[in-house]
């Protein structure tokens, strides 16, 4: 195989970890973009904040500075990516919104700080920001491709193995403008009119000829995206690069599975991959219990007084008990008692459980209007408060239907990593209620699993958000 001629060389990419996301692997610029990424929203709130006072003629007295600064520190960093969808990108914005606004409210007013501030000042910056930052991120997604494209050298990489992992690899550069990648093309021992999945993208040579390469021409990074089984072939290729001053990366195809909170993680000095783990390890686990347990106890307060009426209304509807206690699997598949207000005529809790379905004859009169408005899971919320249940979560199904479900649909008792919740992803996303069909159940199983892969409290107030406008209109709870 003839090689081209040598172009000048520059300066390489620096090494990184090599199970960081992508767009964190990629120099300078792309440095620049996270940090970007982490600034703008604390900014944007820092700066509405500023206008708002000029626009009310307002000093910029001390205690506002205190706030500016608080803000900042609240907002910071920000969790917003470029690279995400829109949709994605105002939701993330506007739940964070949401969360700061209830964290820095509540501390203001229970302490009285709120008092020392101009209420319609601070009302048009809770109004203005959001709208401000949702601005600012489209002009910025519309602005930063045209100028890296313009001002910013692009990196030229090469890929070893096509196969799944490499195309997919070489499909997300190409699809990434914040990545500012060119993909120089592959090497792999097959012929390459068996390739058919390159499209235009040339193949370079065999694997045998990459180092070769590498010495004549200017490459930056090169993908290893070979197989976790061709280890021999592996270390091979490593051997002879050691040669080449580009920055080298291996994409095992373990990353092709279906990943539960997939990351590099350290028992002492050695590396290892979570594979499948629960998203509330340490802080995360603390921060996720507090928030149960505040949002938990300010609803049962409030709503005692409903709680007690219904309590009666369901003893003197129907003969049986008020409280139903279902047997469900809570965290980690262990057995758990369930409390909900009875709604049928019926207490199925053995080895076969019949799920409700429209018209079914065992819901009472009563238990109808219970399931549609979904008061009949409010005594869940004390499940919470005993540390059984969590708000949001993938919700519990009685053990009879998991001994026959984790049979027949993949990753099934995976969402068992978590606790059970009294709502979440896959309720709000339209899989609430009977499931009658396995494809419904395992589309359900698929939104449970995105919400562990993507866990946030933001994410947990945004499906509480779905949830109170799914009840208000939901023609599936019965």
């Amino acid at each position: 195989m003839e090689l081209p001629v040598k172009q000048p060389s520059t300066v390489p990419t620096p090494a990184v970890n090599a199970f960081d996301k992508p767009y964190h692997l990629l120099g300078k610029s792309f440095k620049l973009i996270s940090i970007l990424e982490a600034v703008l929203d604390p900014l944007v709130v820092i700066a509405v904040l500023a206008a708002c006072m000029v626009f009310y003629r307002h000093a910029f007295e001390r205690h506002y500075m205190i706030l500016g600064i608080i803000a900042f520190s609240l907002s910071f960093p920000g969790n917003v990516g470029f690279h995400e969808r829109t949709r994605r990108m105002v939701r993330k914005l506007l739940t964070n919104w949401l969360m700061f606004l209830l964290i820095l409210g509540g501390f203001g007013i229970s302490t009285g700080y709120a008092s020392s501030f101009t209420r319609s000042l601070l009302l048009a910056w809770a109004i203005a920001t959001p709208f401000a930052q949702i601005g600012c991120h489209l002009m910025l997604r519309w602005m930063l491709p045209k100028m890296i494209a313009r001002h910013v050298h692009q990196r030229r990489v090469v890929i070893a193995g096509v196969n799944e992992v490499g195309v997919q690899l070489m499909r997300q550069f190409e699809s990434n403008p914040y990545l500012n990648t060119r993909v120089l093309g592959f090497f792999d021992d097959r012929a390459s009119i068996r390739l058919k999945e390159l499209g235009t993208m040339p193949m370079l040579g065999r694997m045998s000829t990459l180092a070769e390469y590498m010495k004549h021409n200017d490459v930056e990074a090169i993908y290893l995206a070979l197989p976790m089984a061709a280890q021999p072939r592996i270390l091979q290729l490593l051997d002879e690069l050691k040669d080449t001053t580009a920055s080298i990366y291996f994409v095992p195809d373990i990353f092709m599975t279906d990943l539960i909170q997939g990351r590099l993680d350290n028992v002492g000095p050695m590396p290892v991959l979570a594979v499948c783990d629960t998203p509330f390890n340490g802080t995360s686990g603390l921060v996720k219990r507090l928030s149960d347990v505040l949002i938990s106890s300010i609803i049962l307060l409030l709503a005692s007084p409903i709680l007690l009426l219904l309590a009666i209304a369901v003893k003197l509807s129907s003969p049986g008990p008020v409280i139903f206690k279902q047997r469900r699997y809570g965290l980690d598949g262990k057995e758990i008692l369930v409390y909900k207000f009875r709604s049928m005529t019926t207490a199925d809790n053995g080895d076969v459980v019949k799920q409700a379905t429209k018209n079914d004859s065992r819901i009472t009169p009563l238990g109808a209007f219970l399931r549609k408005s979904s008061l009949d899971e409010l005594p869940q919320f004390i499940n919470v408060l005993q540390g059984r249940m969590s708000i949001v979560g993938p919700r519990p199904h009685a053990v009879a239907h998991n001994e026959t479900y984790r049979k027949l649909v993949k990753g099934y008792m995976v969402r068992h990593k978590v606790k059970p919740g009294i709502t979440g992803w896959a309720q709000v996303s339209g899989y609430r209620g009977e499931t009658e069909t396995i494809d419904k159940m395992a589309k359900r199983i698929e939104y449970d699993l995105e919400y562990l892969r993507n866990w946030s409290l933001g994410f947990d107030l945004w499906i509480m958000i779905k949830t109170a406008l799914v009840v208000l209109n939901d023609k599936k709870a019965y």
